[in-house]
């Protein structure tokens, strides 16, 4: 019977200079719930120009924060028989002495020291020269026994892939003799495949097992590397392995890696050389978590099972299914509820990446049991995006990155998640040779800025001059005039999605939404404002407005959005090929200073604000005329402004949103700041 491991390390090799990044590393490791920390201690790079203050500050500094394994391998190349790091010794002496410096100087920070790492692996031990490896155990040996000897426990470095030959040459030889534990490393999904020389990790462990009960009985086993690899957008893959990770005996684990590689660093095979070695970490090389990270930090290894159980498929029904991408999402969850009241059969389809997504979820299936499919799929990857859809009965295409910062500061996956993704769904519902019903959820930052709409500065609010837009609003026959790279990439997919009409004959259409709010919201200061600025109040947190307050948006309640997205499907073969403005309207359009004097009165006390900086794209004014869908179709916008933020806050404060259902008191000594008259 296997029993989970309690507690997991990271692998993280950190490179000289790196002083920012290790320090966020160690803060981030340290959120996630790791206890251990395995990092290299190269003996090339020590020996290197400035190497040595570099380890002095770096091997106190991480055995400060965890329990520490360091791996000493990479031969000086002036030392090597080769002339490279991967080569053996000309005196294989030097190695136990380096060890020995390494042990006086720094052995105060760690229990274990890790000899080697990979020695099958061409590029970190050159066997061509060691064809028995004769030298690598004779190596490898003195140093462990002069480090036991020195009271340090020794790990011997994990042979990759697996290789039960070469482990019982090593307990011949009398290595194994030498050393409290021996590493395993495995990639399953990733470099290991289970048709080649992967076995799975439980019969690994077991062969490992016999192999050391032979030779040496007490030496445990160490998973000193397991990874998977992101590179397909496979965050639900790669948590789900760290899970079966979790349930292998082995009495150490730890996971390769903490973050991904930067495109500009070279890995050992070149720069570039395979993309998978550059998404392995858990969060990428800017810092944001991928869905494991944001698991482990939110709720450790309960939540990372929650998530896992929760994404889940069930078991597939004969009809066609409502397909929503995006939709564990705000509007998605809300759309899809209102489907499955019906009693349709949903297939949600998400990547998790958004956190609150899965508290929609789990909302869903609680409410509507086996009638809510799920599929954990991220558009950037065309084949999975081709296979979620073949059998969609209509897709409703919610999923997108939808920040403008975000945007500006990364347009290249703002990119490829909201034009790539989505012509990946477009060819994927093309292959299937049926005409099936596509709805977009576009913006209204395709119509760019209005900097070319005159403006009066009102006390409260910005207003157009021209009478006619004042009355009606911004009207489909704005061009379109992309701006910021999210501008930019919504803009692009709008008109993908309307071209296939044309080009294909897929009943397709796009709504060109304003600002959207209402339950299941759970808004940031990057999106989703209304519901942000009422959460923030509800809890008493200060509020940052960005620019004077005075600026003017139609805001429309998601019962109103997802009526609309219902009416469209309901009418696709009347409107295929053609887009519509959604949004609140002119009796809905109010400045964010209205809002926040009515979420003041909604919290029950003052607002502590500030002022920062215009941000980049930011409109002035914009209201939707939405008078072409109501032509069209009959939609009106019934839910009024203030009896909308009224709904939203009681569903804040139910305890399924991201409130205490008490609500949270302001500090006596906070700020406190009116909203301005």
């Amino acid at each position: 019977m296997t029993v989970p491991a309690r507690t997991f390390g990271f692998v993280e090799w950190f490179r000289q200079g790196e002083y920012e990044r290790v320090e966020d590393a160690l803060a981030g490791m340290a959120a996630a719930k790791a206890t251990q920390l395995r990092t290299h201690l190269s003996w090339a790079e020590f020996y290197a120009p400035g190497g040595p203050e570099w380890f002095d500050w770096l091997i106190p500094k991480l055995g400060a924060a965890f329990d520490l394994l360091p791996c000493i391998h990479y031969t000086p190349p002036s030392l090597s028989r080769t002339g490279k790091s991967s080569g053996p010794p000309r005196r294989l002496l030097d190695y136990a002495d380096f060890v020995d410096v390494i042990l006086t100087r720094y052995g105060r920070h760690f229990t274990h020291i890790e000899l080697w790492n990979e020695p099958n692996n061409l590029l970190d031990w050159d066997f061509t020269v060691d064809h028995e490896w004769l030298l690598f155990c004779e190596m490898i040996g003195a140093a462990a026994h002069w480090a036991q000897e020195r009271g340090w426990k020794t790990v011997l470095g994990g042979p990759c892939p697996f290789d039960p030959n070469w482990l019982e040459l090593m307990g011949q030889r009398g290595v194994l003799a030498k050393f409290s534990a021996v590493g395993l490393h495995g990639f399953p999904g990733t470099w290991d495949s289970a048709d080649g020389s992967w076995q799975g990790w439980a019969e690994h462990h077991r062969e490992m097992r016999r192999i050391l009960d032979r030779h040496n009985p007490a030496a445990e086993v160490w998973i000193t590397e397991a990874g998977y690899s992101t590179w397909r957008h496979d965050e639900l893959g790669q948590l789900r392995q760290f899970l079966d990770l979790l349930e292998v005996p082995a009495d150490r684990l730890y996971w390769y890696s903490w973050q991904d590689l930067a495109p500009e660093v070279a890995v050992q095979e070149g720069h570039f050389f395979d993309q998978r070695h550059y998404h392995l970490g858990v969060v990428d090389p800017a810092g944001r978590q991928k869905l494991l990270a944001r698991a482990l930090t939110e709720g450790g290894v309960a939540k990372a099972r929650a998530l896992s159980s929760l994404a889940a498929p069930s078991v597939a029904r004969p009809s066609r299914p409502i397909t929503i991408l995006g939709g564990a999402g705000f509007i998605g969850a809300n759309l899809a509820e209102s489907l499955l009241k019906e009693g349709r059969e949903v297939l949600v389809v998400d990547n998790f990446s958004r956190p609150g997504v899965e508290r929609n979820l789990d909302w869903l299936k609680r409410e509507h049991g086996e009638r809510v499919h799920v599929a954990a799929v991220d558009l950037r990857d065309r084949q999975t995006t081709a296979e979620v859809v073949a059998d969609a009965g209509a897709v409703f295409h919610l999923a997108a990155q939808v920040a403008v910062t975000t945007s500006l500061v990364d347009p290249f996956h703002d990119f490829a998640v909201n034009a790539q993704g989505t012509l990946n769904v477009l060819e994927g519902l093309r292959r299937t040779g049926r005409k099936v019903p596509a709805i977009f959820a576009s913006t209204n930052k395709v119509y760019g800025g209005l900097e070319d709409v005159a403006m009066v500065e009102g006390a409260e609010a910005y207003a157009p001059a021209d009478a006619a837009i004042r009355e009606n609003g911004i009207g489909e026959w704005r061009n379109l005039d992309f701006c910021t790279p999210y501008g930019c990439s919504k803009g692009v997919a709008d008109q993908y999605v309307l071209d296939y009409a044309k080009s294909y004959g897929l009943p397709t259409a796009v709504l060109r939404m304003s600002c959207i709010y209402g339950p299941r919201q759970f808004g940031t200061e990057d999106q989703g404002w209304v519901a942000h600025f009422l959460i923030r109040a509800l809890r008493g947190e200060p509020i940052t407005i960005y620019g004077d307050g005075k600026q003017v948006r139609d805001i429309l309640h998601v019962a109103d959005a997802v009526a609309a997205y219902r009416l469209l499907l309901d009418n696709i073969e009347q409107i295929s090929g053609r887009a519509f403005n959604l949004g609140g309207g002119p009796a809905n359009a109010v400045s964010l200073r209205t809002v926040l004097r009515e979420i003041e009165r909604i919290a029950g006390r003052p607002l502590d604000l500030s002022y920062g900086d215009w941000r980049q794209g930011d409109q002035l004014y914009f209201v939707a005329d939405t008078r072409k869908l109501t032509d069209t179709l009959g939609w009106q916008a019934r839910t009024a402004w203030r009896e909308g933020l009224d709904d939203l806050a009681r569903w804040l404060q139910t305890g399924e949103g991201p409130v205490p259902a008490t609500g949270a008191a302001l500090a006596e000594d906070a700020p406190r700041h009116r909203v301005p008259a």
